[in-house]
């Protein structure tokens, strides 16, 4: 019992705690970033994707309009040759047609988004807040799916009904009425797309424009691997018509997805800073412990014992320092990461970062990865202090004690 309270007095042990405490705090800090900046960064790609489509297939008229200037024609050859990619997973037709939303009240200008019967509902179940989804099979076939925002502003509801006007043509004298029933009201935390976006069928927009049945304004085509966005869109471009062109999403949203990018970089910076804290910190560890030890290595000395065997000792107890700083911090970043995916305790403005609360996203392959690559770079670091081992005499250490 003297000896354990000997131990916890002396300065190593104060040093080895403090040392510990760091580690803990820089896995920590680097797993919550990692975390954060996982969930935001697909967040944000699931929201643009779900609602404008991974890639997109328009003619080269439309490619810097978000409204469906020109149609092409849509033959199942075409579909075929897309649907043929090992990549593919769903696409649908579009046409997307401005217009303006009014009530008694006020009014709000919006984009109609056309759809037809391959669109995938289910993909919105997520951000749908009241109602359901416009019934396509209907005679009618006039329900729309509004944004909570636009409803608020128009102070509309679900299962109200709201005049929609369209403009043609420049030189045609009065806009174009068209009378909807709400369905459905849904919410991203998206400004561009809640303040915009509504969903209606795709022969409503066809009407409006004179196009034929066979006329749309788009495919938005989506993948099965994300990060193969780019080599996907443009080995699709290949197939295409002359006249069609494949953009990504990350190209239409180019500022969102470089903002986004830096997230990965703002990691890196933690990782490097918090891995150069620890092992300062288990360093000094290390050589007040060697220090104090010093007896002890010159006993080992005299009795013949390698100078790596003696490194060895020391540089396992700083590993066993470690492991268990890296247990704690793994405890608690794992315990924010599962507290705020349940409880999202933590919000965001929804303006700035497009997300009302901070999501997360974090898999036991990056877990392992870190702790692992904090392991192996520390303990090579941690090689170097131990060189103090071999200036040491084993007579004057002997002494000295």
């Amino acid at each position: 019992m003297r000896q354990n309270r000997q131990h916890k007095n002396t300065v190593s042990s104060r040093i080895i705690n403090i040392a510990t405490v760091a580690v803990a705090l820089g896995i920590a800090a680097i797993l919550i970033a990692m975390a954060f900046s996982r969930g935001l960064q697909k967040e944000i790609q699931i929201k643009t994707s779900v609602f404008q489509g991974q890639i997109l297939i328009t003619p080269f008229e439309n490619n810097e309009s978000q409204v469906s200037l020109l149609p092409f024609k849509a033959s199942n050859q075409l579909k075929e040759e897309i649907q043929a990619h090992p990549e593919f997973e769903r696409m649908h037709a579009i046409a997307i047609k401005a217009g303006m939303l009014k009530t008694p009240q006020d009014f709000e200008g919006v984009l109609i988004k056309g759809v037809d019967a391959d669109f995938e509902w289910s993909s919105l179940d997520r951000f749908l807040v009241a109602g359901r989804y416009p019934n396509l099979d209907s005679e009618t076939k006039n329900e729309i799916l509004i944004s909570e925002v636009v409803a608020h502003r128009l102070f509309l509801n679900v299962g109200d009904t709201v005049d929609a006007f369209f403009q043609t043509s420049l030189d045609q004298g009065s806009p174009q009425r068209r009378r909807f029933k709400i369905s459905g009201l849904y919410f991203s935390g998206f400004p561009d797309i809640d303040e915009n976006l509504v969903y209606a069928d795709l022969g409503q927009i066809q009407r409006l424009n004179r196009w034929k049945v066979d006329e749309v304004g788009g495919y938005e085509v989506f993948i099965k691997d994300f990060s193969k966005l780019r080599v996907t869109a443009e080995e699709l471009y290949l197939g295409l018509p002359s006249e069609l062109n494949s953009s990504t999403i990350s190209e239409r949203y180019s500022s969102i997805f470089q903002w986004i990018a830096l997230f990965d970089f703002n990691v890196l910076i933690i990782l490097i800073v918090m891995l150069i804290v620890g092992v300062i910190n288990m360093a000094t560890a290390l050589l007040v412990l060697i220090l104090e030890r010093s007896r002890m290595v010159g006993l080992l000395k005299t009795l013949g014992a390698r100078h790596t065997l003696i490194q060895k000792i020391f540089l396992y107890n700083g590993i066993l320092i470690m492991t268990r700083g890296l247990l704690y911090g793994n405890l608690v970043g794992l315990l924010i990461y599962f507290s705020q995916q349940q409880f999202k305790w933590i919000s965001l403005d929804p303006q700035t970062y497009f997300v009302t609360s901070a999501p997360v996203a974090l898999s036991w392959v990056e877990v392992i990865s870190i702790n692992v690559f904090f392991m192996g770079i520390a303990s090579l670091l941690l090689w170097l202090p131990s060189k103090i081992i071999l200036r040491m005499s084993p007579s004057e250490a002997l002494r000295n004690r």
